[in-house]
């Protein structure tokens, strides 16, 4: 953690926020979710290409998921969790610099939020079968009913609440941008220039390590899945 001098004459802490794992998944994640979107509207041939990035997509959440308990200190779980005050403050705008650090209280919950909407769209995505030519692996573990459910679920609820969290998130980035707060260059290079010290995320060599070996286990929990299903 550096200090830097501003023009102003005061000290900039630059910490290390988001580690490198962190921000790859992130931009991954991104990719992911516009290249599903783009073949889902496709339809046809490119549907095939749409239940193998729905595989990406599932060995993408279940390594998030294994990061938040093990990752760099703002990219875990626990640094999610805001008292009701500390929710109130950030409404309020009057919200502490460390409250922010990582995500803040609001952008916690957008990120929970979005997180469980990519879980339960994957999870139906699973179990459906549009009867033609699309069937997710686990449709014949399932019952009818179950089925048709999940199938109607991924094709409309779920890719609709997936887009208004989609659009909110954009929305408060360029909400921050202006506010002068630019959330993406922090999750380009994984620093936050912040007027208070505050303990940094742990992104060394080991750390990556572990993070590509939890990335090699959420692939080929993914890949086992989709062998559950048969071949493409």
């Amino acid at each position: 953690m550096a200090q830097e001098p501003t023009a102003q004459g005061a000290a900039k802490h630059k910490v290390r926020i988001w580690d490198l794992p962190t921000r790859l998944f992130h931009w991954l994640l991104a990719a992911t979710v516009i290249a599903l979107v783009v073949t889902a509207k496709l339809g046809g041939n490119a549907m095939n290409w749409h239940l193998l990035l729905g595989h990406v997509m599932l060995a993408l959440l279940l390594f998030r998921l294994l990061w938040g308990l093990v990752g760099g200190r703002w990219s875990r779980f626990a640094s999610f969790i805001h008292a009701p005050s500390a929710l109130l403050r950030h409404l309020r705008g009057q919200g502490a610099e460390s409250d922010s650090a990582g995500h803040s209280p609001l952008g916690a919950l957008s990120v929970l939020a979005m997180l469980a909407v990519l879980i339960a769209q994957v999870g139906s995505g699973l179990l459906s079968d549009d009867e033609i030519a699309f069937s997710g692996p686990l449709s014949r573990f399932a019952s009818g009913g179950t089925v048709a459910q999940a199938t109607a679920y991924h094709a409309h609820w779920g890719q609709y609440l997936l887009y208004a969290l989609v659009a909110l998130h954009l929305l408060a980035i360029v909400f921050y941008a202006w506010r002068g707060r630019g959330l993406v260059r922090a999750m380009v290079t994984g620093d936050k220039q912040l007027s208070a010290p505050v303990p940094a995320s742990r992104d060394t060599a080991g750390s990556r390590w572990v993070a590509l070996a939890l990335a090699f286990g959420a692939g080929a929990a993914a890949w086992w899945v989709q062998q559950l299903g048969g071949a493409f």
